[in-house]
């Protein structure tokens, strides 16, 4: 039951991303920029592919690179998809706190008001906490070294690009973001 709903959370966070990316374009607001300003990124969606299909193989038992698992606890994998849940519920607030600045990737030609309502009001990266709470609750639930290095790869991806968006916001909004930042945290 715990991987059918660990591997459910990946359709709905998927799910919801594409949803309000495709209500902006019904807007005239182009939401996707991603790989605008390093195309290293587009490196990516391949390893995101491969660790969605982990995440279903492992949950709906198809053939798997290592079915090894760390350990097994019952107790542990419901903590996983609480987690995963938490994750969700943190994205949807991220998302309904952006409103029409949601963007995936930085927009450098038409960049919005700088978000600090809402979830963004105790997290500067809640959308990164939201995924990072997902793949810990993903490798509680199905804990093997392929989950965990996503975990480390996906920690270390989201951290960059925090930065990345760090430095535009910075150079954009200039004392306003210094200001926003000295209240608020990075992540939690």
């Amino acid at each position: 039951m715990q991987g059918y709903l660990a591997a459910l959370t990946t359709v709905l966070l998927i799910g919801m991303v594409l949803t309000r990316i495709f209500l902006l374009r019904r807007t005239g607001t182009k939401a996707m920029h991603f790989g605008r300003i390093d195309k290293t990124d587009f490196l990516i969606p391949p390893f995101a592919l491969f660790y969605f299909y982990t995440v279903f193989a492992a949950a709906f038992n198809l053939p798997i690179v290592s079915s090894q698992r760390f350990f097994r606890s019952e107790v542990i994998s419901w903590v996983g998809v609480f987690l995963c849940f938490v994750g969700l519920v943190f994205l949807l607030l991220s998302l309904v706190s952006f409103g029409e600045s949601f963007r995936v990737g930085i927009d450098i030609e038409r960049p919005d008001r700088l978000v600090r309502k809402g979830v963004f009001a105790f997290s500067r990266n809640p959308i990164y906490v939201a995924f990072g709470l997902v793949l810990l609750g993903q490798f509680l639930v199905f804990p093997n070294w392929i989950m965990l290095v996503y975990l480390a790869v996906g920690t270390w991806l989201f951290h960059r690009q925090v930065l990345r968006e760090e430095e535009f916001l910075r150079k954009r909004y200039g004392q306003e973001y210094a200001q926003y930042c000295n209240r608020v945290r990075r992540y939690l």
